[in-house]
């Protein structure tokens, strides 16, 4: 299943100008998938050059890269969490996705009206953040209850669950999100089940005007400022820009646009490394005449999980791997090339798979 990021922004900060960019972005080549299966929905290409060294290697019949979905989330209104406006949708929709992309507007103009009379990214943060707390909130309140009936038995592990509880309901009535607070990871066990909104980890993206795009400017600052101990990232990037590459359908034409705002790559590209990297999560290759496919995985997954992907039921009868670094494919040309140089490690059940291998796996027979 794609990884699936949610979109979410006050009114005016550039959240439909960005998902429209998106939606209508351009794959990479002409056999990448491209589509929008809903229209909230657009699921575009994971850009990685390293197919394009895999595809010159094999010559396959066809290339399959992983995908990403981007969701357009309901609207929000302040009044979210008690189902003001679309809210009950909107919470709905944020608690299914995977990573939360938080836009945020960074830029000044009189043209465009903000809902708060100014611009401030703290103001738009807060907001939605302040709603999501609310349900959290909610959520937390209802086992609470629950838990200090049992615990009131003497039951040891009520009582540690109910201090874990209301360790996390202190903190969000102080309006800080869960994902900010620090708790041993085995704690988590006490809070899985209410799949808490703000403990999803999240990207903000500072929306900022042409002349901001390189170096950002003082909103950027503040808003980075304020994220710190939350240990996400802000990616910088101009919404408009988006729209305008999203409507190059040729390579060479839409990196020359990037060349003239001194661009190495696109937000949308930046936007899609940042996903990875907040969900730690790394690619590996299998390559063959028929076809040469990326694979989506968590970093530390050893190869049974890894091959599990690919098909349940290689991960229950996983044997071994033959793995090739890419380094090495590209420099010998084949796989019996890397064979005869020695370039093919056979790995076992606790082989931990690394980011940009290719892999070819060896399973009982079923």
């Amino acid at each position: 299943m794609a990884l699936q990021c949610g979109i979410v922004g006050l009114p005016n900060v550039g959240k439909s100008t960005l998902f429209n960019a998106i939606s209508s972005a351009k794959a990479e080549a002409a056999n990448y998938p491209f589509c929008t299966i809903e229209p909230n929905v657009g699921v575009v290409t994971v850009p990685d050059k390293r197919l394009q060294i895999l595809e010159e290697l094999v010559n396959p019949q066809r290339v399959l890269p992983t995908v990403i979905e981007f969701v357009d989330i309901a609207g929000l209104v302040k009044g979210a969490s008690k189902g003001e406006g679309l809210g009950n949708k909107f919470l709905a929709n944020i608690r299914e996705v995977d990573a939360i992309v938080h836009v945020i507007r960074c830029f000044e103009d009189d043209n465009v009206v903000h809902v708060a009379g100014g611009v401030d990214p703290i103001f738009d943060k807060e907001v939605i953040d302040e709603e999501l707390q609310l349900k959290d909130l909610e959520s937390i309140d209802k086992k609470v209850l629950k838990a200090e009936k049992i615990a009131k038995s003497g039951d040891a592990k009520a009582r540690k669950e109910l201090e874990i509880l209301k360790n996390f309901q202190k903190w969000l009535q102080s309006g800080k999100n869960a994902r900010a607070m620090e708790v041993e990871k085995e704690d988590l066990e006490a809070i899985r089940d209410l799949h808490l909104l703000t403990i999803k980890p999240v990207l903000y993206v500072a929306n900022v005007d042409e002349g901001s795009i390189l170096n950002g400017n003082d909103l950027v600052n503040k808003l980075k400022d304020n994220v710190k101990e939350e240990n996400s990232e802000v990616i910088v990037l101009c919404a408009a820009i988006e729209a305008q590459i999203a409507e190059f359908e040729d390579l060479e034409e839409k990196q020359m646009f990037l060349e003239e705002y001194g661009l190495e790559e696109s937000g949308l590209n930046k936007l899609i490394s940042g996903a990875y990297n907040l969900l730690n999560l790394i690619t590996y290759f299998t390559a063959g005449v028929q076809e040469v496919r990326a694979w989506t995985i968590q970093r530390g997954w050893k190869a049974p999980a890894a091959a599990g992907v690919i098909h349940t039921d290689f991960e229950k009868g996983f044997i071994k791997a033959e793995v090739i670094r890419l380094a090495d494919y590209k420099l010998h040309k084949t796989e019996s090339a890397c064979r005869d140089n020695g370039k093919i490690a056979i790995e076992g059940k606790e082989y931990v798979v690394q980011d940009g291998y290719k892999h070819h796996g060896k399973h009982k027979p079923f």
